[in-house]
């Protein structure tokens, strides 16, 4: 079967340039929605580290060019810090 890049199933041993920008965006939706209510951040301190992120020179993209992570992905635990301490 020929899948087109927006009709391929998710494959978790895929790389992100192979996912469109709309699946990338429901994967991270999925991936937030999957956590535990326990480990989540509120929505305000999410919110807040977001915006701090943001403001950022290390952001790129969604990315944090200074630890790798996807900024979105890390501000949404609870028990998550900024490794250069701006939250």
């Amino acid at each position: 079967i020929e899948y087109t890049m927006e009709q391929k199933p998710f494959c978790k041993k895929c790389l992100l340039k192979e996912m469109s920008e709309e699946r990338f965006k429901k994967e991270l939706a999925d991936y937030l929605d999957s956590l535990e209510e326990e480990d989540k951040a509120s929505g305000q301190l999410y919110e807040e580290r977001l915006s701090v992120c943001k403001q950022c020179d290390y952001l790129n993209a969604g990315m944090c060019k200074a630890c790798g992570c996807y900024v979105e992905m890390r501000a949404a635990m609870k028990a998550r810090i900024c490794p250069y301490g701006k939250w």
